[in-house]
């Protein structure tokens, strides 16, 4: 669990072990894109569906459920979901149209809080999440789905030539052939 919190060697680097792992997936660049962008539209959705909103997201756009997966618990994870879902809330609220008032959150709210009561919890909590989470995953999925294409093209363009220039290399030393991809 801590490492989960807190990697061993260093935020970087599991940015670079997510990033290799979704670019090294066999599938089409619009697939890996489409299953990073739900996994990320899927985490700003409160309640704890982020995987299966993800996969039927998936099914809808035809997108790669392991880059779904991979994108939904690289973009929501513990030390995110606090920023992912203040965001939704505040951005729903502003949908709506209500405000707190200025003095907090209502007395109430600990009670909502401790009996877990849906139709208690809805209008003032979850409705207003919910709505401010479309918009917010719409935005920063297309954003994902963008950054995720452009690289898988530029990495695979790249893969490209490296194994070409490996068999050229491998060509005229005189020795086997060693098959481009």
């Amino acid at each position: 669990m801590r490492t989960y919190l807190w990697p061993r060697r260093s935020f970087s680097r599991s940015v670079q072990y997510f990033s290799k792992r979704i670019l090294r997936l066999k599938a089409t660049p619009h697939s890996v894109a489409a299953g990073v962008a739900a996994g990320v539209f899927a985490s700003f959705f409160p309640l704890g569906f982020h995987f299966i909103i993800a996969a039927v997201l998936c099914w809808v756009i035809a997108g790669n459920l392991v880059a779904a997966a991979l994108g939904a618990v690289f973009f929501g994870n513990p030390l995110t979901f606090p920023l992912l879902w203040g965001a939704s809330w505040e951005t729903g609220k502003l949908i709506l149209h209500e405000r707190l008032p200025k003095h907090g959150p209502p007395e109430h709210l600990g009670e909502m809080m401790h009996t877990l009561s849906f139709a208690k919890l809805w209008h003032p909590i979850l409705e207003p999440m919910l709505l401010g989470a479309v918009p917010l995953g719409l935005i920063f999925g297309l954003i994902f789905y963008g950054i995720t294409r452009w690289g898988m093209t530029v990495f695979r363009e790249q893969r490209k030539k490296r194994m070409a220039e490996r068999a050229e290399k491998a060509k005229r030393a005189g020795g086997r052939e060693v098959p481009a991809e």
